[in-house]
């Protein structure tokens, strides 16, 4: 995993942007809005899960959403469900 965009989306080394599915978290990214409640937090959650982390990807029937990024179920290498593990 390359690094966190915020709580629900992370990019990926060979993949991209990927989504989390089941995940959706305060955004804090876009540009025409503010940071919504709990986004920093939900953001930096994510980030102390993930960063740095080799994880597994599963993906649903639909690997892309309508923004073209991966949908993606994360596994970490002990066995931790990420997605589940946000939420």
């Amino acid at each position: 995993m390359e690094r966190v965009v915020d709580g629900d989306t992370i990019i990926v080394q060979g993949v991209g942007r990927v989504r989390l599915i089941g995940v959706d978290t305060p955004e804090t990214v876009d540009p025409r809005r503010p940071v919504e409640c709990f986004g920093k937090e939900a953001s930096a959650f994510t980030k102390r899960l993930l960063e740095g982390q080799r994880a597994r990807l599963e993906y649903d029937r639909d690997r892309n959403d309508r923004y073209g990024r991966t949908l993606a179920y994360v596994y970490l290498p002990n066995g931790t469900f990420a997605n589940a593990e946000i939420v």
